[in-house]
């Protein structure tokens, strides 16, 4: 870091992580003032080309990456893997720790005022960068997000709970607010892009079915729908008040393992969900056992209270032995 002011209350975070939560957290206070200029600042949601699987790039995905990469560089980070990079990037030869990243998730609502964030997860530095990324979910020492939305807020797990740290606006400083964030066990709203339906896999159907049949289905209850289109977003009500996201794989070309990158977003989000008290799975098994065969690979994702995911999985179970 080159700033002496602090930007995070690090009392509870490992020492030896200490210094890249600072730098990932005084790049969020930078972007969190862009975003918050709106259309007063540059035109953040404009079009400036395709990442490296062809979605679609924003300006405020490009600087979001080039603030986070210049952040990384003043740390120990030997490799910097971004989602919207083509490959990994080194950093310092000699760092300790990796840092993959996706600088702003869900960057589709940017013009529309609805939050987005940044996720991302550290791991210890191996001589390669890939064998560094490539690697089962559960060995990762750090995983979390940035939420920039009424309030910006920091929430973080080291493998012992979560923490969630708010920006005080005024002070420009992350203060820890929650030392122990729980999803529910029981919660009574699933979120999915209810457009895809004729696309769906059968258990997939048959669980939205059920939730949407109410108090007269299966379920003997109401449940209400939600879709934001953002996951940070997703992720951050269901720690805040339960429920369950699903991203499945569908019949759609390029959508049989979903859309979500199993590195920049569906690991560190996994364990996340996880230390909260959660599950997370690609509808069938654990999320954390699992690895990406690519720093781009991309996996169904299923989290939240651990109810309706181990629901979600029974189906999948229920169907295939038919």
């Amino acid at each position: 870091m080159t700033s002496h002011a602090p930007v995070i209350d690090t009392a509870h975070i490992p020492a030896p992580l200490a210094p890249i939560i600072e730098a990932l957290a005084a790049a969020a206070v930078e972007l969190d003032a862009v975003i918050g200029r709106g259309p007063l600042g540059q035109s953040l949601g404009a079009q400036v080309g395709e990442n490296t699987d062809g979605d679609t790039q924003k300006a405020l995905d490009v600087q979001a990456d080039e603030m986070f990469a210049a952040r990384m560089r003043q740390t120990d980070v030997r490799w910097y893997a971004s989602e919207e990079q083509d490959s990994a990037q080194e950093m310092t030869p000699q760092g300790a720790y990796a840092v993959a990243i996706d600088p702003l998730d869900g960057s589709s609502n940017i013009d529309v005022n609805v939050s987005i964030g940044t996720i991302f997860s550290i791991l210890d530095a191996r001589d390669d960068a890939e064998a560094t990324f490539l690697r089962p979910a559960s060995e990762q020492l750090a995983g979390g997000y940035v939420i920039y939305g009424p309030h910006c807020a920091l929430v973080v797990t080291f493998g012992d709970g979560v923490l969630m740290f708010v920006l005080d606006r005024e002070k420009g400083v992350f203060v820890l607010a929650e030392t122990a964030l729980r999803i529910p066990d029981e919660a009574r709203e699933f979120a999915i892009n209810a457009s895809n339906r004729r696309h769906w896999k059968d258990p997939v159907r048959a669980y939205v079915d059920a939730c949407l049949a109410g108090a007269d289905g299966p379920r003997g209850c109401d449940f209400n729908m939600r879709w934001v289109g953002s996951l940070v977003a997703e992720a951050h009500r269901i720690l805040s008040r339960g429920g369950v996201f699903l991203y499945p794989g569908d019949a759609r070309q390029g959508y049989a393992r979903g859309r979500l990158r199993m590195v920049y977003e569906c690991a560190p989000i996994a364990f996340v969900a996880e230390q909260a008290g959660g599950l997370a799975t690609d509808g069938q098994a654990s999320l954390m056992a699992q690895q990406a065969d690519g720093l781009h690979a991309r996996s169904p994702l299923v989290f939240g209270s651990a109810e309706e995911v181990r629901e979600v999985a029974r189906l999948h179970a229920e169907i295939a032995a038919r």
